[in-house]
């Protein structure tokens, strides 16, 4: 059976009117696009998705959630001894329990000079201790005991899982949450309108790092490892959106465990791609012992690695090996400021050892709870009204600079570069975002 189609034959005037329509409202989507200056994450226009073909028509992220329930209304106890403030943070049974530590010291220091200073009229504060371990459901419970002890606010965590559960319990509990230590860039994206992060996520860290490599030491090829967890899944996510923007794809991404020691099959892969440089994403033990096994194995490329080596425990396993390599921080600890200089010094002389990026980042946050109280009180639902309104604490210069939340609350503080330089580490203002625009091709989206 023979089939014929039908056709017809249109007029030169009818396919010139229809061009002129669809120009026309090309035209119309791009203007009735949400333009906005500041881009969630601080995102630069190079690095911003599709940049270079077509404005997106909703842009997130833009106006702050607000929290319109009842408990503005509650007045304050008259009968306390003391006002509680919840810790919740890797203390025992975790690998990042050095982390931990030195996110308590910091929040300890903080509470113990507010007292110094005469508490809460009078009366001081607490701190209310609790551990999470990283198992899905414990941080749950741990907030409802933060509660059942009245807490006013509280400050925790760092591992991804926790704090992402903690949050939602939190929500539930209706308790402030002040993040000082969860890079996850997906921490704030959940619009719960009842925590603020005091600390740069790892979206910034990735644009930097993205821009320093292939920008500024102008690799090519660059293979990545990274641990198996949350936080390497996330974390290296901004980074791998980048370089492919950028024109310059991973060349290979192998995985690894938290607790391992031996990575030959993953190096011996990323061996066999001759990389230019390799990216390392992972906490400081494995990190190091990463960097001591590409030194073993001839590999001299360059090594570059997230803010987590930034420690001393990196430098004491890595040992020379760590000579050269390159990583991010969320705050400068050279910088010339008489606050920060005051606080490496209570510091060293309370706990005996230096303060890292947590320690620093926890003093903040727990300042700016106790801030939060002596402005307005023993109220729950009124705590978290002034440290959510991005009016009253905007720009609070805290030990680690100047903090800034976007309108998801995420802190989108300066990121730092820094290098093992004999021995330690070396900071450095980190690149400006600016993309070079070739001649042969344009680099971005």
């Amino acid at each position: 059976m023979q089939i014929k189609l039908k056709t017809t034959t249109m007029k030169p005037e009818f396919w010139v009117w229809n061009i002129l329509i669809l120009l026309l409202m090309l035209q119309f989507g791009e203007l009735k696009g949400q333009e906005k200056d500041l881009k969630y994450g601080k995102t630069p226009d190079e690095f911003f998705p599709y940049n270079n073909f077509q404005k997106a028509y909703k842009y997130h992220f833009l106006e702050p959630i607000q929290f319109y329930g009842a408990g503005r209304e509650k007045t304050a106890p008259t009968d306390l001894t003391e006002v509680r403030i919840g810790f919740l943070g890797p203390l025992e049974g975790s690998p990042l329990v050095s982390l931990g530590e030195q996110m308590l010291n910091g929040a300890t220091l903080s509470l113990e000079q507010a007292n110094k200073n005469g508490g809460y009229k009078g009366i001081p504060f607490t701190m209310m201790i609790h551990n999470d371990v990283g198992l899905w459901g414990a941080a749950a419970n741990e907030v409802v005991l933060m509660d059942d002890e009245g807490v006013w606010a509280w400050l925790g965590s760092i591992d991804d899982i926790v704090s992402h559960v903690a949050l939602r319990a939190t929500l539930k509990m209706e308790i402030m949450m002040v993040n000082t230590g969860d890079p996850d860039p997906t921490f704030t994206e959940t619009n719960i309108p009842w925590t603020i992060r005091v600390i740069s996520d790892d979206r910034q860290s990735g644009y930097s790092l993205a821009s320093y490599i292939f920008e500024k030491m102008q690799h090519e090829r660059v293979a990545v490892i990274r641990t198996n967890t949350r936080y390497g899944r996330v974390g290296i996510m901004e980074y791998a959106g980048v370089a492919v923007r950028l024109g310059h794809p991973m060349m290979i991404e192998e995985r690894f465990n938290n607790g391992e020691t031996d990575f030959t099959m993953q190096l011996e892969n990323i061996k066999k791609v001759s990389p230019d440089a390799v990216l390392i994403w992972g906490n400081a033990r494995e990190s190091a012992l990463i960097v001591k096994q590409i030194r073993a194995l001839g590999m001299e490329q360059p090594i570059y690695a997230s803010d987590r080596v930034v420690s001393s425990e990196f430098l004491a396993i890595a040992g020379a090996d760590a000579e050269g390599i390159v990583s991010t921080s969320q705050y400068n600890p050279e910088a010339d400021d008489p606050k920060l200089k005051k606080f490496q010094k209570d510091y060293k002389e309370r706990f005996g050892n230096e303060p890292d990026v947590f320690a620093a980042h926890a003093y903040d946050g727990m300042n700016l709870i106790v801030a939060a109280i002596q402005k307005v009180g023993l109220n729950r639902v009124l705590i978290r009204d002034v440290l959510t309104d991005l009016e009253t604490f905007q720009g609070y210069e805290g030990v680690t600079g100047k903090i800034v939340l976007d309108k998801s609350w995420n802190d989108m503080g300066d990121i730092w570069m820094t290098k093992v330089k004999n021995g330690k580490f070396e900071f450095s203002e980190g690149p400006s975002m600016v993309i070079k625009r070739h001649s042969d091709k344009t680099v971005g989206y």
